[in-house]
């Protein structure tokens, strides 16, 4: 199968040798030069070898093509963009020239952009696809080489419009990565786990983060007990907007279980501490200002509250987080967030109806 990977950073990169692994072809696509430069230019100056490392095993993979030309996605079947959740609608009205009717446009992360495509791509006859989290937890450790931490058991996805989804299905089921669907596009979106875990945990490890110049692991020192609280709260908030929009109510913990394990008689909080104690768990954040942060609050958090504000759920945790990342970073990331003004509130409702009308069918 023809697959483009728009985005050649840590995942991009690791995604794109996988799927070359699997026997696909395979373009890998820089869309800017913001970072990976150097791996990107070592990509091109080595016919796109790639190591992945895995439990100290090395698998070599050859990618067909590295590029920085966005045009090659017009032949593709399968287009995934898996850049920062900020820059997705700077992307896709950068690629609409490109995109063609019956692609299959999968966002990893998706955040709801969904609803970018639509207002922009409205006249293209797309199936998109948004995943909740990478495929493969993984660094760059050197230019050509990836160090793989972990990759999911499952990997839920939404598919709009919903009932589409075994239509998606025949395609993607064909990529090679353990697939799982999910009712709808919006499922996708706020069973995000950097909404919750990356917003809390990097929020309370502020000062962690500064005395040791990241010198840490956010994973393995900052969910205490007392921070957990603060994680549930959140959670229990995240839950009361997906039940008022009809989905199901699923906690944190539990998406984190199905994601990660198979074993379904494990404790999903047993399941969660497990997963952050892995010893192949990176640094970090190192930096206040990371994407932990300026990523997963304008457009995670900002995301939940404007969404809450539209169906009359109150979220005073999910309000104070942002308020007080803004006041850490020192600028206002309600202006830079993905609010359902921005997002368009029409296309907001549409994707909501649609996912209302597929359940009324499944009835």
């Amino acid at each position: 199968m023809k697959i483009s990977v728009l985005g050649a950073g840590n995942g991009g990169t690791a995604v794109a040798a996988q799927l070359s692994l699997y026997g696909h072809d395979v373009s890998l696509i820089k869309t800017s030069n913001a970072m990976h430069d150097q791996n990107f230019n070592y990509l091109i100056e080595n016919g796109g070898r790639v190591d992945l490392v895995e439990n100290d095993k090395v698998e070599t993979a050859k990618i067909n093509r590295v590029t920085r030309d966005i045009s090659e996605i017009s032949d593709s079947e399968v287009v995934i963009i898996y850049i920062q959740t900020n820059y997705h609608e700077d992307l896709i009205k950068r690629i609409k020239p490109h995109l063609r009717d019956g692609q299959i446009l999968l966002i990893n992360p998706g955040y709801l952009s969904t609803a970018y495509v639509l207002k922009h791509c409205g006249d293209i006859d797309l199936l998109i696809c948004e995943a909740q989290s990478s495929f493969i937890d993984c660094r760059i450790s050197e230019p050509g080489t990836v160090k793989v931490g972990f990759r999911n058991v499952r990997n839920p996805l939404g598919i709009y419009p919903a009932s589409r989804t075994e239509e998606a299905k025949k395609t993607l089921n064909k990529l090679g990565f353990p697939f799982a669907y999910v009712p709808s596009v919006i499922e996708a979106a706020l069973h995000n786990p950097n909404l919750i875990v990356h917003t809390v945990g990097a929020i309370m490890s502020i000062p962690r983060i500064e005395k040791t110049n990241g010198d840490y692991c956010m994973y393995h020192e900052v969910f205490t007990p007392s921070v957990w609280n603060i994680l549930e709260a959140l959670d229990a908030e995240k839950m009361d907007v997906m039940e008022k929009l009809g989905s199901e109510r699923l906690s944190y913990v539990e998406a984190c279980k199905y994601r990660n394990t198979l074993d379904d008689s494990r404790d999903a909080k047993e399941v969660f501490f497990w997963y952050a104690a892995m010893p192949t768990r990176a640094k970090g954040p190192v930096v206040v200002d990371s994407r932990y942060i300026s990523e997963d609050v304008p457009q995670g958090l900002v995301l939940l509250e404007t969404i809450a504000a539209k169906v009359d759920v109150a979220t005073p945790i999910c309000t104070s987080l942002i308020n007080m990342a803004s006041a850490a970073l020192g600028r206002d990331l309600r202006e830079e967030g993905r609010t359902i003004e921005r997002l368009g509130e029409d296309i907001v409702e549409k994707i909501i109806a649609d996912r209302e009308a597929h359940q009324l069918e499944r009835v």
